[in-house]
Protein backbone atom coordinates (compact mmCIF):
# COMPACT_ATOMS: atom_id res chain seq x y z
CA UNK A 1 0.00 0.00 0.00
CA UNK A 2 1.28 3.82 -0.75
CA UNK A 3 0.22 6.62 1.07
CA UNK A 4 1.65 10.06 -0.59
CA UNK A 5 1.85 14.00 0.90
CA UNK A 6 2.60 16.62 -1.38
CA UNK A 7 4.24 19.67 -0.05
CA UNK A 8 4.57 18.22 3.40
CA UNK A 9 7.15 21.28 4.29
CA UNK A 10 9.12 23.62 2.83
CA UNK A 11 13.19 22.88 3.81
CA UNK A 12 14.55 26.53 4.32
CA UNK A 13 18.26 26.37 4.62
CA UNK A 14 21.43 27.14 3.23
CA UNK A 15 24.28 24.63 1.69
CA UNK A 16 27.90 24.78 1.28
CA UNK A 17 29.35 24.93 -2.24
CA UNK A 18 33.08 25.31 -3.08
CA UNK A 19 31.92 27.20 -6.56
CA UNK A 20 29.49 29.54 -5.14
CA UNK A 21 29.51 29.55 -1.43
CA UNK A 22 26.78 29.77 1.33
CA UNK A 23 24.17 28.97 -1.48
CA UNK A 24 20.76 30.10 0.27
CA UNK A 25 17.77 27.18 -0.64
CA UNK A 26 14.28 26.41 -0.18
CA UNK A 27 13.01 23.20 -1.55
CA UNK A 28 9.52 21.84 -1.17
CA UNK A 29 9.16 17.97 0.37
CA UNK A 30 7.19 15.82 -1.50
CA UNK A 31 6.77 12.65 0.58
CA UNK A 32 5.56 8.76 -0.08
CA UNK A 33 5.66 6.36 2.32
CA UNK A 34 5.05 2.05 1.12
CA UNK A 35 4.08 -0.40 3.27
CA UNK A 36 1.81 -2.74 5.23
CA UNK A 37 -1.64 -1.50 6.71
CA UNK A 38 -1.55 -1.20 10.61
CA UNK A 39 -4.16 -2.28 13.33
CA UNK A 40 -5.88 1.02 11.97
CA UNK A 41 -6.39 -0.22 8.48
CA UNK A 42 -3.95 2.69 7.46
CA UNK A 43 -0.11 3.27 6.82
CA UNK A 44 0.84 6.08 8.79
CA UNK A 45 -2.09 8.35 10.01
CA UNK A 46 -1.74 12.05 8.49
CA UNK A 47 -1.69 13.25 11.19
CA UNK A 48 1.65 11.74 12.47
CA UNK A 49 2.84 12.35 9.15
CA UNK A 50 2.40 16.28 9.30
CA UNK A 51 3.79 16.13 12.84
CA UNK A 52 6.25 13.51 13.26
CA UNK A 53 8.13 13.46 9.82
CA UNK A 54 8.25 17.02 9.08
CA UNK A 55 9.49 17.55 12.84
CA UNK A 56 12.55 15.01 12.00
CA UNK A 57 12.98 16.70 8.87
CA UNK A 58 13.04 20.66 10.55
CA UNK A 59 15.37 19.08 13.20
CA UNK A 60 17.86 17.63 11.27
CA UNK A 61 18.45 20.40 8.28
CA UNK A 62 15.75 23.46 8.29
CA UNK A 63 16.98 26.94 9.13
CA UNK A 64 21.32 24.92 9.34
CA UNK A 65 23.87 25.18 7.11
CA UNK A 66 24.58 21.77 5.54
CA UNK A 67 28.13 20.98 4.25
CA UNK A 68 28.92 17.99 2.44
CA UNK A 69 32.86 15.87 3.16
CA UNK A 70 34.68 17.31 -0.15
CA UNK A 71 34.93 21.20 0.84
CA UNK A 72 37.91 23.36 0.59
CA UNK A 73 38.71 23.94 4.13
CA UNK A 74 37.61 22.40 7.77
CA UNK A 75 34.81 21.86 9.98
CA UNK A 76 36.06 21.48 13.61
CA UNK A 77 33.80 20.71 16.92
CA UNK A 78 35.00 22.15 19.77
CA UNK A 79 32.20 20.24 22.58
CA UNK A 80 29.21 22.98 22.68
CA UNK A 81 30.19 24.83 19.21
CA UNK A 82 31.73 24.09 15.93
CA UNK A 83 33.46 25.83 13.30
CA UNK A 84 34.09 26.22 9.69
CA UNK A 85 36.64 28.02 7.96
CA UNK A 86 36.99 27.43 3.85
CA UNK A 87 37.46 29.07 0.61
CA UNK A 88 35.20 29.21 -2.47
CA UNK A 89 35.03 30.12 -5.95
CA UNK A 90 37.91 32.96 -6.72
CA UNK A 91 39.45 32.49 -3.54
CA UNK A 92 36.94 34.25 -1.51
CA UNK A 93 36.70 33.14 2.46
CA UNK A 94 34.16 32.45 4.75
CA UNK A 95 34.25 31.18 8.14
CA UNK A 96 32.10 30.58 11.25
CA UNK A 97 31.54 29.68 14.55
CA UNK A 98 28.17 28.90 15.91
CA UNK A 99 26.22 26.27 18.12
CA UNK A 100 26.37 22.76 16.74
CA UNK A 101 22.51 22.71 15.73
CA UNK A 102 23.32 25.36 13.31
CA UNK A 103 25.00 22.88 11.22
CA UNK A 104 23.84 19.69 9.58
CA UNK A 105 26.59 17.56 8.47
CA UNK A 106 25.83 15.55 5.08
CA UNK A 107 28.19 12.04 4.58
CA UNK A 108 28.47 13.00 0.86
CA UNK A 109 31.01 14.33 -1.86
CA UNK A 110 28.25 17.78 -2.57
CA UNK A 111 25.03 18.69 -0.89
CA UNK A 112 22.31 18.52 -3.65
CA UNK A 113 18.88 16.91 -3.79
CA UNK A 114 19.77 13.65 -4.27
CA UNK A 115 22.48 13.62 -1.45
CA UNK A 116 19.47 15.41 1.29
CA UNK A 117 17.10 12.80 -0.15
CA UNK A 118 19.43 10.45 0.78
CA UNK A 119 20.49 11.81 4.13
CA UNK A 120 16.38 12.28 4.84
CA UNK A 121 15.54 8.70 4.19
CA UNK A 122 18.45 7.31 6.45
CA UNK A 123 17.28 9.71 8.95
CA UNK A 124 13.61 9.17 8.99
CA UNK A 125 13.25 5.44 8.16
CA UNK A 126 14.91 4.09 11.75
CA UNK A 127 12.09 6.39 13.50
CA UNK A 128 9.00 5.13 11.69
CA UNK A 129 6.62 2.04 12.74
CA UNK A 130 8.08 -0.87 11.55
CA UNK A 131 4.95 -1.73 9.02
CA UNK A 132 6.38 0.90 6.56
CA UNK A 133 8.60 -0.79 4.06
CA UNK A 134 10.07 2.44 2.28
CA UNK A 135 9.44 6.34 2.11
CA UNK A 136 10.87 7.83 -1.49
CA UNK A 137 11.23 11.78 -0.94
CA UNK A 138 11.16 14.24 -3.76
CA UNK A 139 12.69 17.48 -3.32
CA UNK A 140 12.26 20.72 -5.78
CA UNK A 141 12.05 24.49 -5.79
CA UNK A 142 9.02 26.72 -6.12
CA UNK A 143 8.13 27.42 -9.69
CA UNK A 144 9.32 30.97 -10.40
CA UNK A 145 6.90 32.87 -12.02
CA UNK A 146 9.02 36.00 -11.71
CA UNK A 147 13.17 36.61 -11.38
CA UNK A 148 14.72 34.99 -7.90
CA UNK A 149 17.71 35.17 -5.91
CA UNK A 150 19.41 33.00 -3.53
CA UNK A 151 20.27 34.68 0.21
CA UNK A 152 21.73 33.56 3.62
CA UNK A 153 21.35 35.56 6.52
CA UNK A 154 21.05 35.64 10.35
CA UNK A 155 18.27 37.23 12.70
CA UNK A 156 19.54 37.17 15.90
CA UNK A 157 16.28 38.83 17.79
CA UNK A 158 14.52 35.77 16.30
CA UNK A 159 13.60 33.09 19.44
CA UNK A 160 13.26 30.46 16.90
CA UNK A 161 16.05 28.48 13.95
CA UNK A 162 15.95 31.73 12.26
CA UNK A 163 18.78 33.17 14.70
CA UNK A 164 21.27 30.93 13.15
CA UNK A 165 24.08 33.57 11.52
CA UNK A 166 24.13 31.04 7.78
CA UNK A 167 21.00 29.74 6.58
CA UNK A 168 19.01 30.61 3.88
CA UNK A 169 16.39 31.16 0.85
CA UNK A 170 15.01 30.69 -2.32
CA UNK A 171 13.31 33.63 -2.86
CA UNK A 172 11.29 35.36 -5.86
CA UNK A 173 11.21 39.45 -6.54
CA UNK A 174 8.51 41.33 -7.42
CA UNK A 175 8.69 44.96 -8.73
CA UNK A 176 6.26 47.00 -10.22
CA UNK A 177 6.15 50.73 -11.05
CA UNK A 178 2.50 52.77 -11.57
CA UNK A 179 1.24 48.97 -11.10
CA UNK A 180 3.36 47.50 -14.05
CA UNK A 181 5.36 44.99 -13.79
CA UNK A 182 8.90 45.68 -14.44
CA UNK A 183 11.09 42.93 -15.23
CA UNK A 184 14.53 44.58 -15.95
CA UNK A 185 14.26 45.60 -12.62
CA UNK A 186 13.18 42.47 -10.66
CA UNK A 187 16.73 40.56 -12.40
CA UNK A 188 18.87 43.58 -11.69
CA UNK A 189 18.00 42.78 -8.03
CA UNK A 190 18.19 39.21 -8.59
CA UNK A 191 21.70 39.08 -10.04
CA UNK A 192 22.97 41.82 -7.43
CA UNK A 193 21.77 39.79 -4.74
CA UNK A 194 22.43 36.05 -6.52
CA UNK A 195 24.19 33.85 -3.49
CA UNK A 196 24.27 36.75 -1.53
CA UNK A 197 25.36 36.95 2.54
CA UNK A 198 22.65 39.61 3.93
CA UNK A 199 24.17 41.36 7.11
CA UNK A 200 22.71 43.39 9.37
CA UNK A 201 24.97 46.69 10.20
CA UNK A 202 24.55 46.73 14.12
CA UNK A 203 25.78 43.06 14.11
CA UNK A 204 29.35 44.42 12.46
CA UNK A 205 32.31 43.92 14.17
CA UNK A 206 35.90 44.06 13.81
CA UNK A 207 38.38 41.14 12.98
CA UNK A 208 40.40 41.22 16.10
CA UNK A 209 37.00 40.83 18.48
CA UNK A 210 36.33 37.46 16.58
CA UNK A 211 36.55 34.66 19.30
CA UNK A 212 36.89 31.31 17.65
CA UNK A 213 37.52 32.29 13.84
CA UNK A 214 39.83 33.98 11.85
CA UNK A 215 39.10 36.51 9.13
CA UNK A 216 41.53 37.25 6.46
CA UNK A 217 42.14 41.16 5.08
CA UNK A 218 39.05 41.49 2.42
CA UNK A 219 36.81 40.22 5.17
CA UNK A 220 33.62 41.51 6.99
CA UNK A 221 32.97 40.03 10.06
CA UNK A 222 29.82 39.55 12.20
CA UNK A 223 28.47 38.55 15.33
CA UNK A 224 25.59 38.27 18.32
CA UNK A 225 24.80 36.87 21.03
CA UNK A 226 21.27 35.40 20.80
CA UNK A 227 18.97 32.48 22.47
CA UNK A 228 21.05 29.46 21.51
CA UNK A 229 24.04 30.67 21.96
CA UNK A 230 27.02 32.76 20.31
CA UNK A 231 26.99 33.29 16.88
CA UNK A 232 30.03 35.15 14.77
CA UNK A 233 31.46 34.78 11.19
CA UNK A 234 33.45 36.54 8.25
CA UNK A 235 33.06 36.60 5.07
CA UNK A 236 34.70 38.03 1.77
CA UNK A 237 33.43 41.48 1.28
CA UNK A 238 32.58 40.51 -2.22
CA UNK A 239 29.77 37.64 -0.84
CA UNK A 240 28.42 40.26 1.70
CA UNK A 241 25.77 42.99 1.73
CA UNK A 242 25.57 44.88 4.71
CA UNK A 243 22.02 46.64 5.20
CA UNK A 244 20.63 49.47 7.63
CA UNK A 245 18.06 47.15 8.76
CA UNK A 246 17.46 43.49 10.31
CA UNK A 247 17.09 40.98 7.28
CA UNK A 248 13.44 40.02 7.99
CA UNK A 249 11.53 39.84 5.20
CA UNK A 250 9.19 42.49 5.77
CA UNK A 251 12.62 44.78 6.04
CA UNK A 252 13.85 43.68 2.83
CA UNK A 253 10.99 44.90 1.25
CA UNK A 254 11.00 47.70 2.76
CA UNK A 255 14.53 48.34 1.81
CA UNK A 256 14.10 47.01 -1.78
CA UNK A 257 10.72 49.31 -2.26
CA UNK A 258 13.08 52.47 -0.44
CA UNK A 259 15.63 52.16 -3.31
CA UNK A 260 13.71 51.76 -6.31
CA UNK A 261 11.80 54.60 -4.73
CA UNK A 262 14.98 56.71 -4.99
CA UNK A 263 15.80 55.72 -8.58
CA UNK A 264 12.34 56.30 -10.03
CA UNK A 265 10.38 59.71 -7.28
CA UNK A 266 7.88 60.21 -9.77
CA UNK A 267 6.71 56.56 -9.79
CA UNK A 268 4.35 54.27 -7.48
CA UNK A 269 6.55 51.72 -6.41
CA UNK A 270 5.27 47.98 -5.22
CA UNK A 271 7.81 45.48 -3.70
CA UNK A 272 6.74 41.61 -3.60
CA UNK A 273 9.89 40.41 -1.45
CA UNK A 274 9.12 36.54 -0.51
CA UNK A 275 11.34 33.97 1.89
CA UNK A 276 11.50 31.13 0.60
CA UNK A 277 8.17 29.25 -0.63
CA UNK A 278 4.68 30.88 -0.78
CA UNK A 279 5.44 33.42 2.16
CA UNK A 280 7.08 37.08 2.07
CA UNK A 281 6.19 40.55 2.56
CA UNK A 282 4.50 43.57 0.18
CA UNK A 283 5.67 47.46 0.76
CA UNK A 284 4.60 50.31 -1.25
CA UNK A 285 6.38 53.42 -1.64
Amino acid sequence: MILFVNALTVIDFSYLCNKRGAVGESWIVDLTLHGKLNEESMVLDFGLVKKQIKGIIDQCIDHKLAIGNQINGQVENHGDYTTLDCTFGDDHHLAMSAPNQAFCLIDADVVNEQSVIEFLIATIMPQLPSNIEKIEIELKPEHSKSFYYHYSHGLKKHDGNCQRIIHGHRSQIGIALDGMAMPRLQKQWADKWQDIYLATAEDQIQAPQLQHISAKENDHCFAYTAAQGYFEMAISKERCDILPIDTTVECIAGYLAEQVKAQHPDNDVKVTAYEGVAKGSICYA
